[in-house]
């Protein structure tokens, strides 16, 4: 799944958080809000979270993520995916074409004027 979200979507990085289980990530969108990302995501049916889990539920940039170096412009677009069991092929498939766009529009009207 971060393969092809790196491939589709210019300005991402994978946050390298120490892994307990490969099923958890978190990847960073440049120049967009996670919230505003988790808001479409859930339009169409996709759980996940923004931040690190240590900040969930806060709208300050993760102090985790900060840590890491993970750049100021990308800190806010941070998002965790966490795969499960019950996830078949055709979630993450869904999930890998439904991200791209919802990235691409967020960008559109960033009024940090950086479309993509």
């Amino acid at each position: 799944m971060e393969a092809e979200l790196i491939k589709r979507c210019p300005d991402v990085q994978v946050n390298e958080i120490q892994r307990i289980a490969c099923q958890h990530h978190n990847i960073s969108f440049e120049y967009v809000e996670g919230e505003s990302i988790l808001l479409l995501l859930s339009a169409q049916g996709i759980a996940a979270s923004s931040g690190s889990a240590c900040t969930s539920g806060s709208l300050e940039p993760s102090h985790v993520l900060r840590a890491m170096g993970v750049p100021f412009t990308y800190v806010h677009g941070s998002l965790r995916l966490s795969l499960s069991i019950y996830n078949t092929d055709e979630d993450i498939g869904f999930t890998i074409e439904t991200l791209p766009p919802i990235i691409k529009r967020l960008r559109e009207i960033s009024p940090f004027g950086r479309s993509r």
